[in-house]
């Protein structure tokens, strides 16, 4: 299968899934809405451009807020998230500008174990905060949004380890 319809169809996959079962959990939605959505952003390929990025970003974001019926607010999370991630990725990975123009993507055989949990994680924070500062602005105190960008950003990374585990096998791993 060709890249370009393999990340279609991984966009449609992780857009449903968010639209249509995560933000219908009722046992969570108070308090946590787990997110998945945004993992279509990190898994994209190195070699992806910013600007690429940015308008991938915008599109994802604006899709699921045609769903949620939320105009922007997820469209620019995704926005902060695409604009963050390359340099990131620099940052994290400082000696390997080569490898990442490859057409590999973010995993834990591309960048280590160590690395791959920390970008993932500092990524997942920043996305979360973004969104659930937009939120807080209307209601709630900061308590609320301290535990809602906690416990939201536990949910996630929880569904983003299922998900390496289930689309992503670990054959060879890179020294960290």
């Amino acid at each position: 299968m060709s890249e370009p319809v393999k990340q279609i169809i991984r966009f449609i996959f992780f857009i449903l899934v968010q639209a249509l079962v995560l933000n219908h959990m009722p046992a969570l939605h108070r308090f946590v809405t787990p997110y998945l959505y945004f993992l279509y952003l990190i898994w994209l390929p190195f070699n992806v451009s910013r600007s690429g990025m940015l308008i991938i970003g915008f599109i994802t974001g604006f899709a699921l807020d045609l769903f949620t019926k939320t105009p922007g607010l997820h469209a620019s999370a995704c926005l902060w998230l695409a604009y963050l991630r390359t340099p990131l990725l620099k940052l994290l990975l400082p000696g390997e500008t080569k490898e990442l123009k490859t057409g590999s993507s973010p995993s834990v055989r591309s960048m280590g174990l160590t690395t791959y949990i920390l970008f993932v994680v500092m990524l997942t924070l920043f996305h979360h905060s973004w969104l659930v500062l937009l939120e807080w602005m209307s209601f709630g105190s900061f308590l609320y949004f301290i535990g809602k960008v906690f416990f939201t950003t536990l949910a996630s990374l929880l569904l983003i380890l299922i998900a390496e585990l289930l689309f992503r096998p670990i054959k060879k791993r890179r020294k960290d």
